[in-house]
């Protein structure tokens, strides 16, 4: 296929581009800079100049290709503070790539959050099963699912709250490292058994791929590995490769420490891909989260970068 990718140059672009292109497709990713097209170029893919806030030239790179991977995802707006105008500025894109493909048949493959149910309030293991009616990108995912009931072959990607790997230099986990070298002590909330799931970014970028080739209209899929690691894993894993000490601290002081992660590092979010898994023959191969924290590049301080 041809196949549009938006975010190809970020985290988890520059493992699903050299993942389709392994497997024979043709690659356009959007490119918002020169940084970004260079990039992609050397990666041997072909680069259309845009971005998220370009509908327009969105619905034509889309119409022009045999299928879409959407990655991208307003991240600098959200982290300064603007998470709603990142939110309506998807969906835009979103509609924009929709109607372009309506009709075709399609795969248009997007991505949502298994966290997102942890704020929801939801309890117990998440499965592909379970939907919210509103909320926060989640109305951006059942505008996807939707879009099967206009001849489009799309399906959305729940990933877990860290996608991690060598490549991953601004996610969650580096500024949890962050945090952690700030305060000298990693720290977790309470007794820490609040759960996270993860996935190694190269098994995400398989499973985009999947999804593109043969993912049912109206899928929802998991990409997760571990299914649900205590926090306080997490936070002994950053504490030996920081060498520092790990320590509890109590609800009260989880703003304080953590600022804008307060609720993700308090978020219980186990998450089942045993669906994912059946439906598609994705099975996760790479390392999990705790032995990935092991290989040490995420304490490499001229790799890891906080937010």
């Amino acid at each position: 296929m041809r196949v549009f990718v938006t975010g190809a140059s970020g985290h988890l672009g520059s493992a699903v581009v050299p993942e389709l292109l392994e497997a024979g497709h043709q690659v356009v990713g959007l490119a918002r800079s020169d940084k970004s097209a260079a990039a992609l170029t050397a990666a041997g893919a072909q680069v259309h100049r845009g971005d998220l806030d370009d509908p327009d030239g969105l619905a034509a790179a889309a119409a022009a290709a045999d299928g879409v991977i959407h990655l991208a995802f307003k991240h600098d707006a959200m982290f300064a503070g603007d998470f709603d105008g990142a939110v309506a500025t998807d969906l835009r894109a979103l509609h924009a790539l929709g109607d372009a493909l309506a009709g075709t048949g399609k795969p248009l493959v997007a991505t949502s959050g298994t966290v997102l149910f942890a704020f929801a309030g939801l309890q117990g293991s998440l499965t592909e099963a379970d939907v919210l009616d509103a909320g926060p990108r989640i109305e951006a995912e059942n505008a996807v699912v939707a879009l099967a009931e206009r001849g489009i072959r799309s399906s959305v990607v729940r990933l877990t709250p860290t996608v991690h790997s060598s490549l991953d230099h601004n996610g969650f986990i580096p500024t949890f490292i962050s945090i952690a070298r700030s305060k000298g002590v990693s720290a977790y909330v309470g007794d820490g058994a609040n759960r996270w799931p993860a996935v190694h970014t190269l098994d995400a970028a398989r499973l985009y791929r999947l999804a593109l080739e043969s993912a049912p209209a109206g899928s929802r899929l998991h990409a997760v590995g571990d299914e649900g690691i205590a926090f306080r894993q997490i936070a002994e894993g950053i504490g030996h490769g920081l060498n520092l000490p790990v320590v509890s601290i109590a609800p009260t002081e989880a703003e304080a420490h953590f600022g804008f992660l307060s609720a993700h590092a308090q978020a219980d979010n186990p998450s089942s891909s045993t669906l994912t898994r059946d439906l598609l023959g994705w099975t996760p191969v790479q390392l999990g989260l705790i032995d990935d924290l092991g290989q040490g590049h995420y304490f490499d301080t001229g790799t890891t970068t906080a937010r």
